[in-house]
């Protein structure tokens, strides 16, 4: 055969043969079983779209490595179900301590375990509170002062008994939350409520809960938001703290910014600590300049637990040392509440880089003026 003609048949040969795999290839994706690449379990194939964003990876223990309000609410709710209270606050306990931003929403956590504990021990409030209550600034114990009065038909006498014979402040302070309740968020009605009470300490202890009530809580939760009428805070920034009997009054003001910095979205506008100090200069006139400039400190504190030196920074925005002061005072209150131990107000202290700061704190914990 011809050199030519061998060539001419051979590319046609070819051509053929090329043609024929093209008909019978299947030119669909293949499959994971047929890849010679390993990929990794949930990771996405060479060239696929990355899918959006999902919850945060367990960790190796189950959890998630992120926890948000929800996520942690679902698993001590559903430890206490599975075993008793105290399981569930002791794992709230450990789970806040080692992750400190979940502080933020801890309390209202506790709350809810707290009411759910007087329903599964059929109102039987000696059984309830015979658990560790401590944890997230005893909010299980608030919980369940607010469940007990919220279901009593003579809530103006029983809120006398539940705390007796010891009357602490946490409890009397949790009757307050349960006023609130019972009133159906009506200020005037839960205040003549906590005047039940005969001392003057109990009264205030019980604003306390009853003001912390009405302003929150907030802490991520939409449905939980203060609601307060707009024209009335238009006239007035801190309604209705001025307008409160002077026993009332101090409560009143140092809860007031928690709904000023849930309202301003203080997860994701971190320069609305400055802005509620100078905002707490509305109250001058009125005398809540000081209790509100340390409830924006405490607040300051519950939500920066992992960041106490940023916290103190905030407060050393404030022009005037007063407030500087107030602030830090405020600092101190809430750490020594969610740190109970006798060394907390050192720790934080210590933790302090302004100097400035770091006197006022050590001022406010009863500490020398020396670091030694």
């Amino acid at each position: 055969m011809q050199p030519r003609v061998f060539a001419i048949l051979t590319a046609l040969l070819l051509g053929v043969l090329g043609l024929g795999s093209v008909a019978v290839t299947d030119w669909s994706p293949a499959a994971a079983t047929a890849s010679l690449t390993a990929v990794a379990p949930g990771a996405p194939a060479a060239g696929a779209r990355p899918a959006a964003a999902g919850p945060a990876s367990a960790t190796p223990t189950g959890d998630p490595a992120v926890w948000t309000r929800s996520t942690l609410r679902n698993k001590v709710m559903a430890e206490m179900d599975a075993t008793d209270p105290g399981v569930a606050l002791a794992d709230l306990d450990k789970i806040t301590k080692e992750k400190p931003y979940t502080v933020r929403f801890c309390h209202p956590i506790a709350h809810e375990l707290g009411h759910a504990a007087v329903k599964r021990f059929n109102a039987d409030f000696q059984k309830v509170i015979s658990f560790p209550h401590e944890t997230c600034a005893a909010g299980y114990l608030h919980g369940a002062v607010e469940e007990m009065l919220n279901a009593s038909t003579q809530p103006e006498t029983d809120l006398l008994k539940l705390c007796a014979p010891k009357n602490t402040g946490p409890c009397i302070h949790g009757v307050g939350h349960g006023t609130m309740f019972v009133a159906k968020q009506d200020v005037a009605k839960a205040r003549d409520l906590c005047n039940k009470f005969p001392s003057d300490q109990n009264r205030i202890r019980c604003s306390e809960g009853l003001f912390m009530q009405l302003f929150g809580p907030d802490e991520e939760d939409e449905q939980a938001k203060a609601n307060l009428p707009a024209d009335k805070l238009a006239q007035d920034p801190l309604y209705p703290c001025k307008d409160q009997p002077s026993l009332f009054q101090s409560a009143c003001f140092f809860y007031a910014p928690t709904f000023f910095l849930s309202s301003h979205d203080y997860p994701n506008h971190p320069e609305v600590y400055a802005e509620a100090l100078k905002w707490c200069l509305n109250g001058k006139a009125s005398g809540g300049a000081v209790d509100c400039s340390r409830g924006v400190g405490s607040r300051t504190m519950k939500y920066n637990l992992d960041r106490e030196d940023w916290a103190s920074e905030q407060c050393a925005t404030a022009a005037d040392g007063w407030q500087r002061k107030a602030c830090a005072e405020g600092l101190v209150s809430y750490y020594t509440v969610n740190y109970t131990d006798g060394g907390a107000a050192g720790r934080l202290c210590a933790k302090i880089t302004n100097k400035e700061m770091q006197g006022y704190c050590r001022s406010a914990s009863g500490l020398s003026s020396s670091l030694d």
